[in-house]
């Protein structure tokens, strides 16, 4: 049931095609702003073949008696929008299964959605679902997404969320084969400015195939957020509830792959971290960050596309060390922290190598701000941020902090953040590591030197080997070797006959 995208096809088209469908069945159920996904498919027309019942359980009493007590009392929350679809979408085959089971598709739709407030000191945010079947008595797939409401203006969220929820139940139905297409179908109607898509997730039998981190490299490749995460068991998480109110170390890195300097400046600056006066340890989330610049080659055109292989031996290494990963496109420094700082009020770390330091110190870098360097160190500093600084080798020399030497008219700035505890050196380290280049580490894995592995922990050389990531040359037998093996073994099995 796919069809070629068709980006200008209208909002009541989608509905009215979805309404026109015999198949195609279900119920709407919708918390907060509204009920415009559901408003949309009334207004289309024919909506009696598809609707077969819409309700909004507003009151909190009435919610949580319908859809259960959420422990964390948070109403616009996954874990409400994932009760909402099991209580609906069971309703319905209870009821109707047995009387139009075998020609009909289900569908529960269901959001939930915090609008702007009267005075406006909230942001729009909500969760929305789909659980749907693609062919009659099969099981049932999920699609759940995120999605951060931008206008200014209740109605106009209101009226955004409608037409979202259209566009996910059309994709659910007609581009389901076709996951890029799925994403940027998600924003027909819609422009980058009103809405963000920050979370989504494949599950069910028909969505096998899909991987659920590429999906989250697509969200921000397209635009349609700044960030994703997702966790060491590879399943996407929405940043805000990751994140929020915690104390976040992050380190960034092309990680291609990750070697021993990488774990001893995470671990090390860690460790300092966690001896911050203002940090409350349990409350540490560590994230391992990939730009989207970082998951292109060295000196490659930034216009090229991504290695999706690439990108997803990354990050398996990485979820395999435990790490939370993030996907950003912030290739300055300043703006991470802007949204992180969104998220958390908690002191925040930033795990650097030396060289890290030199390029914020970089004027060149801030060209397209008003206030230049100025603009940016007041974002980056000004908030509860410290930098932890990982040494670097160079000619038999370490440098650090005490070496660092900034333009002279940058020299007063960086005494006053060096004497003000926003900057520091990471002072335990193995120096061992620090002649280690990862490019040249790459290299050696590529041309399969000898003695390559002591540069990675052990788990890491084993995953390279086993499944020959980034460029390692595995033995494979030749075809005519395997033929003649299994040859023989068919000629000693007819013999034992």
């Amino acid at each position: 049931m796919n069809a070629i995208h068709n980006k200008d096809i209208g909002t009541k088209q989608k509905a009215l095609a979805i309404n026109l469908d015999p198949k195609i069945y279900g119920s709407f159920a919708e918390i907060g702003a509204g009920q415009d996904v559901a408003a949309n498919f009334f207004k289309a027309g024919a909506s009696s073949g598809t609707i077969a019942k819409t309700m909004s359980a507003y009151d909190m009493v009435f919610s949580d008696a319908i859809y259960g007590v959420q422990q964390s009392r948070r109403y616009v929350s996954e874990a409400r929008l994932i009760s909402m679809l099991d209580h609906e979408y069971g309703l319905l085959i209870e009821r109707l299964a047995v009387q139009r089971g075998d020609s009909t598709t289900f569908f529960a739709f269901s959001d939930t959605v915090s609008a702007l407030n009267y005075n406006k000191t909230n942001d729009g945010h909500g969760w929305m679902g789909v659980r749907f079947q693609l062919t009659p008595n099969s099981a049932f797939n999920d699609v759940v997404i995120h999605v951060k409401l931008l206008d200014n203006d209740t109605n106009l969220q209101q009226q955004a969320v409608g037409i979202l929820g259209v566009n996910l139940m059309y994709a659910c139905f007609y581009y389901n084969e076709i996951p890029p297409v799925f994403l940027l179908s998600l924003m027909d109607n819609l422009s980058r400015d009103r809405i963000q898509i920050d979370m989504i997730r494949f599950e069910g039998p028909d969505f096998t195939k899909v991987d659920n981190r590429l999906m989250s490299l697509h969200l921000v490749k397209y635009g349609f957020s700044d960030a994703a995460v997702f966790g060491p068991d590879g399943k996407n998480m929405q940043p805000t509830e990751a994140l929020y109110k915690k104390h976040i170390v992050v380190i960034r890195g092309r990680f291609r792959p990750i070697i021993n300097v990488h774990l001893d400046m995470l671990n090390n600056g860690v460790k300092q971290f966690l001896q911050e006066p203002d940090v409350d340890k349990s409350k540490v989330v560590v994230v391992t960050e990939l730009t989207l610049q970082a998951l292109k080659e060295r000196n490659a055109d930034l216009n090229a596309d991504i290695d999706e292989k690439d990108f997803l031996d990354r990050v398996d290494i990485l979820c395999s060390l435990g790490q939370t990963v993030m996907i950003s496109n912030f290739h300055e420094y300043y703006k991470l922290v802007a949204y992180l700082s969104k998220i958390t009020r908690l002191k925040i770390g930033m795990v650097l190598g030396f060289p890290n330091l030199e390029y914020i110190f970089s004027e060149e870098h801030y060209q397209d701000l008003p206030g230049g360097i100025l603009e940016s160190f007041a974002t980056l500093f000004s908030r509860k941020v410290k930098l932890f600084i990982y040494p670097t080798l160079r000619d038999g020399v370490i440098w650090n902090c005490l070496k660092f030497y900034p333009p002279p008219h940058l020299i007063d700035l960086y005494r006053y953040l060096i004497a003000n505890n926003k900057i520091e050196d990471i002072r335990h380290y193995t120096e061992g590591n620090l002649h280690v280049d990862t490019d040249k580490v790459l290299q050696l894995i590529k041309q399969g030197a000898a003695g390559w592995e002591e540069y990675v922990p052990n788990e890491v050389a084993a995953m390279i080997k086993d499944r020959c990531l980034f460029g390692f040359h595995c033995e494979v037998p030749p075809v005519n070797v395997v033929a003649a093996a299994n040859e023989s073994d068919t000629q000693t099995q007819t013999a034992a006959v």
